[in-house]
């Protein structure tokens, strides 16, 4: 797994190995000026799916979009960007809802919603444990979206298949433009106002402007429909029908991934809470196991934001009785010890949990899903130094992709599909709506950005979708974010809810996969405007 800043490690990446297979569809040389990226580029396919019983048949389409500095064809071409899109047939594309789908990173290529989620196949990956080497399997999928959405899955700038152009022959000039290009591109603004430019354009090449329009985004994909979301309504004049989050973080002071290096900020502490509880009740490592799993978490939300929020708002005037008390109680909802929680002061970070949780069986528990586990890379260590779930799955989703995008999709001869972009610096500065000047240089908040897209379309909803087992993003911390959106009470209304018993990428627990796609599908159809 690939290192990342602290606010930018949100979801489990790998470096690709180089593409291999041939096909018929001639890409340009990578060590070459760009002049070739700066066209279009598609192959078509076609193909069937039985969602839930039923079969879809689709039109696939695997290509580029060029994306231009000012937005206008006449200006120099910035962003080759792939996409994969899958058009269900004989239907009239005018009514027919058209959902925009990107995991996170930032920059990372969006394989893990389309092989593990929505897409019309599915790799197989075994549910807590890790996934056995090659040959994987590719199935059916039977809770593909598409009986209820025709998708489209995007690579970030740089990522997946997407390239950032450089036309510039002379390499010092090549250099100086690459560098533009990044900057403009690789940071939270940058990064939305690409996303919309890519759908604008998607929109007229497929004469889809007058189609229902959903976003859906995972992780850091979260961040980004917020700061979309207000773009392309407000920018772009582009109501949307759907906002449809999952593993959501809005508000990086909320996160669990080193609080301790925002010191005075406690509430990441409190909001993950609930998410230890869960993973010491999946592991059996609680010292009174509850019977059912929702109600204890309901007690441990009551908790987290009661008692134990106002211990740690005392900071060093909690008296030492009461700081006792309050690690005997963690120490009922977590199974760590209390002496450790005492140590701790009371804070234990998301890398501690993960490294403490099941110390003593000499095992790291897992970050993106902490129902996974796998051998401590080192016991002594403070923090877990590596993800168990994404070291057992990453694999699977890699080949299994390299492979289907070649032999079905007719798409990527000559290229890399590159996991994640090869970005030196994500400029998580954020110019929230109604700030004049520059930038805010707090931590990355897009709060504001949700919710004036909310107020100006009023009829705009947002569904939130989590897992109880995710320690990257917080199930508790997104349901604190979307209680605290600047908006109306009347608003609050359009926003709903579901959690599952699975980890950040639900949708690796099949059982949750089928329940996430049956509220997704349902959403779609109650937002749609079809009659």
């Amino acid at each position: 797994m690939r290192k990342l800043p602290l606010v930018a490690a949100l979801t489990a990446l790998l470096i690709v190995p180089a593409a291999f297979a041939a096909d018929k569809d001639k890409a340009p040389d990578e060590t070459k000026p760009d002049a070739a990226l700066a066209k279009p580029r598609s192959a078509e396919s076609t193909g069937s799916v039985t969602v839930e019983g039923k079969r879809v048949d689709y039109k696939a389409v695997a290509g580029t979009l060029v994306l231009h500095e000012h937005g206008d064809q006449s200006d120099d071409p910035t962003v080759s960007m792939f996409y994969a899109a899958y058009f269900k047939q004989g239907v009239d594309p005018s009514r027919r809802p058209i959902t925009f789908i990107y995991n996170g990173g930032p920059g990372s290529a969006t394989v893990w919603l389309h092989m593990g989620a929505f897409g019309p196949r599915r790799v197989v990956t075994s549910d807590d444990s890790h996934t056995p080497a090659a040959p994987y399997g590719l199935v059916n999928n039977d809770y593909s979206l598409l009986d209820a959405s025709d998708l489209v899955f995007i690579d970030a700038p740089g990522a997946g298949f997407s390239r950032l152009i450089a036309d510039e022959k002379d390499k010092s000039k090549r250099d100086e433009q690459m560098d533009k290009r990044k900057k403009a591109v690789y940071g939270v603004d940058g990064d939305g106002k690409a996303f919309a430019q890519f759908i604008t354009e998607f929109l007229s090449k497929y004469g889809r402007w007058n189609s229902p329009k959903y976003l859906f985004g995972e992780s850091y994909g979260t961040t980004r429909s917020a700061v979309l979301a207000n773009d392309l309504e407000n920018e772009d004049s582009v109501d949307l029908n759907g906002v449809i989050l999952l593993s959501q973080i809005l508000s990086f002071d909320t996160s669990i991934d080193g609080p301790e290096f925002n010191p005075g900020v406690d509430l990441p502490y409190a909001l993950a809470l609930p998410t230890f509880a869960a993973t010491a009740y999946y592991h059996h490592k609680l010292p009174q196991p509850p019977a059912q799993l929702e109600p204890f978490l309901r007690e441990v939300e009551q908790y987290a934001l009661g008692d134990y929020a106002s211990a740690l708002m005392q900071g060093a005037h909690l008296d030492e009785a009461r700081k006792r008390a309050v690690a005997e109680k963690l120490h009922q909802y977590t199974g760590l010890p209390v002496d450790y929680l005492v140590k701790a002061d009371l804070r234990v970070t998301g890398g501690m949990f993960e490294h403490e949780l099941q110390f003593d069986g000499g095992f790291t528990t897992g970050r993106l899903d902490s129902r996974f586990s796998g051998p401590a890379l080192d016991p002594l260590a403070k923090d877990s130094e590596y993800d168990p779930q994404s070291s057992a799955i990453s694999s699977a989703y890699v080949s299994a992709f390299n492979d289907y995008v070649r032999r079905q999709l007719k798409f990527g001869d000559g290229m890399q599909y590159r996991l994640f972009a090869d970005i030196d610096h994500w400029d998580f500065a954020h110019k929230a709506p109604g700030v004049h000047g520059e930038a805010l240089q707090q931590s990355t908040n897009v709060m504001p950005d949700l919710a004036i897209a909310m107020k100006t379309n009023p009829d705009l909803k947002v569904f939130l979708n989590g897992g109880y087992y995710d320690l990257a993003t917080p199930y508790f911390a997104a349901e604190y974010e979307m209680s605290h959106l600047p908006i109306p009470a009347s608003l609050q209304k359009n926003i709903s809810y579901a959690w599952y018993p699975s980890g950040h990428m639900v949708y690796a627990h099949e059982q949750s996969l089928k329940e996430l796609h049956d509220n997704v599908a349902k959403f779609i159809e109650q937002t749609d405007n079809v009659k």
